[in-house]
């Protein structure tokens, strides 16, 4: 099989390599595509901490496909059942996934990229956060995943405030439901703004969805006494200060909305699945970026450097 093979850093070359066999529990997957993930910039850049060439195929975890083969023991998954998967080396034309880390995908969805983590991810972020109808919330940062919450808390009839740096990702927000967008742009302007659409009160709930410094501390500075700051963030490249008099003075709650759970994960990418079967959710426009899986380079590239009308970038294989 071709498997997209990470040699340094910044380089990646598209390699043959064998076809994994499925062992006990296990599927094989013939995959059709997996999402580019933020968090695989660090080994992008070359971080000291990690080690080259990475295995063929990593670090793709947001892989789907049809099922080629079934390992011993597997039940209620049959070859050629259309699934997403949480995998670990889907940059790939082949992948394995344990049976419990893959979700069938309905006809409704047959024709839909389905990179289930990050969707799933937004799910458990969103039932993190605790939004209910009527609250003001406030979304740090409308890439992907922001955009993908301001769909869920509108729905909740929650009354979004989206703040982000580009125009594009302002009109994304809009176009999801925000009833106020403000350009990431000023820290003291944005924070008047919030004050003066919520008469003083400030946000219910902020979700910083950045991942750096100074969106979480706007996003704290906006949350209003006995509210929710939810960190949904990849923060990757260092400590953090936060305004621990403030957070305490307001009484804020403090969620950091990343799981370790593997089943929390599958769970997550389950509930995706029925919000796009029902229609309720659509992130076919959110992927601006398809490209085959000898340019995972070129896909990772604009990933980190997030040009403007770049949301997610997905490769097929």
């Amino acid at each position: 099989m071709y498997a997209s093979v990470i040699t340094s850093p910044r380089q990646v070359a598209l390699q043959r390599v064998p076809v994994p066999e499925p062992g006990p529990g296990q599927l094989l997957l013939k995959l059709e595509g997996s999402g580019v993930c933020a968090s695989s910039l660090p080994l992008w850049e070359g971080r000291e901490w990690f080690d080259y060439p990475q295995p063929a195929g990593a670090p793709g975890h947001e892989g789907w496909g049809r099922v080629a083969a079934v390992g011993e023991g597997v039940q209620g998954v049959a070859v050629g059942d259309r699934v997403a998967a949480l995998t670990y080396r889907a940059h790939a034309e082949y992948d394995i996934a344990d049976a419990g880390a893959v979700v069938p995908l309905p006809a409704a969805l047959a024709d839909a990229a389905m990179p289930g983590e990050p969707l799933g991810c937004a799910v458990n972020i969103f039932r993190r956060s605790d939004i209910r109808a009527g609250q003001t919330v406030a979304i740090v940062g409308i890439g992907f995943l922001g955009a993908i919450l301001t769909r869920l808390a509108a729905r909740a009839d929650a009354r979004v405030i989206a703040i982000s740096r580009r125009p594009f990702s302002l009109e994304v927000a809009r176009s999801m439901g925000a009833a106020h967008t403000i350009a990431m742009e000023d820290h003291h302007r944005i924070v008047e703004e919030v004050r003066r659409l919520t008469g003083g009160a400030m946000c219910e709930r902020t979700i910083e969805a950045v991942g750096l410094q100074w969106p979480l501390d706007l996003a704290g500075e906006i949350t209003g006494e006995r509210g929710r700051l939810v960190v949904a963030g990849y923060h990757q490249d260092g400590k953090r200060e936060v305004n621990m008099q403030m957070w305490n003075w307001r009484g804020i709650d403090v969620i950091n909305a990343h799981e370790r759970d593997p089943r929390a994960y599958v769970q997550g990418i389950r509930e995706a699945v029925d919000l796009m079967a029902s229609g309720v959710l659509d992130p076919a426009p959110l992927f601006t970026h398809r490209l085959p899986l000898d340019r995972l380079g070129e896909a990772l590239e604009l990933t980190r450097t997030r040009p403007d009308g770049f949301l997610k970038a997905v490769v097929t294989a």
